[in-house]
């Protein structure tokens, strides 16, 4: 292909180039990066990550279809790559415009660790916030109480966020069964859950349209399987007919947990069991050295 012996004419032409750079270039490089970097940075919160890694395979195929000489089914592919690109325009639009709506307002480094202030204090999923949404879930199970928490994972949920209303508080069991009381101006709709903190509450959630899923199912249950298809989130679900827990994750439902069985899902999807017993260990630890200085 063209662009492959172009390619390859540049590779070739680096030590002529090298000897006419001065610092503009130099300078124009780490912008160049820095750029790179931040989409890189923000398209791995976002499913548009996933887009890119079907892209990159697409790549390697065409590149080894190049290397076969099968011309035909490249000049396919290079006469339909136009459409391919407005058709990732709009599949990607919610992520166009959400990155255009922070650079907008000049909060346009949320995916770099240590740029990103809104995930600085309770940033981290604790063992506190396991236990404190379990004991919500069971008391409101036991009251039959609906109930549809979305746990964030990598992928950030803003999109979802914006549909729903800002709480921005400290994942209490008190705090979530407040906010699902029947009656109560907040019920209706999912919350949002980002490392220890309540952010959003009333958020919709898109439907999951999958056949498999049980007829007696309701919306609570098909938004909460919805949304784990879309993202990589943990949702947990709380029937309000028969006051059943459940969770969703990557498409699948998982019914009827107890609340044993819901701390240990948590900790698992959230990879939390390793580090829970590395704490485990240095408990031991330090407990076994304080006994033998007694």
């Amino acid at each position: 292909m063209q662009w492959l012996e172009t390619a390859e004419q540049y590779i070739r032409d680096i030590p002529t180039y090298a000897d006419t750079i001065d610092i503009s270039d130099v300078f124009e490089i780490f912008i160049i990066a820095f750029m790179v970097y931040y989409i890189l940075a923000w398209m791995k919160t976002t499913r548009s990550w996933k887009m890119v890694r079907g892209l990159l395979f697409i790549f390697l195929f065409l590149l080894i279809l190049d290397l076969m000489d099968m011309t035909t089914i490249v000049w396919i592919f290079q006469n339909v790559l136009g459409f391919i690109v407005t058709a990732l325009i709009v599949v990607m639009q919610p992520e166009l415009r959400h990155a255009l709506e922070e650079l907008g307002n000049k909060n346009f480094l949320p995916s770099i660790g240590f740029l990103d202030s809104s995930r600085g204090q309770d940033s981290s999923f604790s063992e506190k916030t396991v236990n404190e949404i379990a004991k919500a879930c069971s008391e409101m199970g036991r009251a039959k109480t609906g109930a549809l928490i979305v746990i964030e994972r990598k992928e950030v949920l803003k999109e979802y966020e914006r549909t729903g209303i800002e709480v921005d508080g400290l994942v209490t069991s008190q705090l979530l069964i407040n906010i699902f009381e029947h009656n109560t101006p907040l019920h209706d709709g999912a919350v949002i859950i980002r490392g220890n903190r309540v952010t959003y509450a009333t958020c919709y959630l898109p439907l999951s349209d999958n056949p498999g899923l049980s007829k007696e199912l309701g919306t609570r249950h098909r938004a909460g399987v919805g949304i784990s298809e879309a993202t990589d989130s943990l949702t947990v679900i709380v029937s309000e007919e028969t006051g059943g827990i459940s969770v969703a994750h990557e498409g699948e439902l998982e019914r009827n947990l107890s609340l044993d069985g819901l701390k240990e899902k948590m900790r698992e999807i959230m990879n939390m069991n390793s580090e829970e017993d590395t704490k485990r260990r240095h408990r031991r630890k330090r407990k076994g050295q304080e006994e033998a200085e007694k």
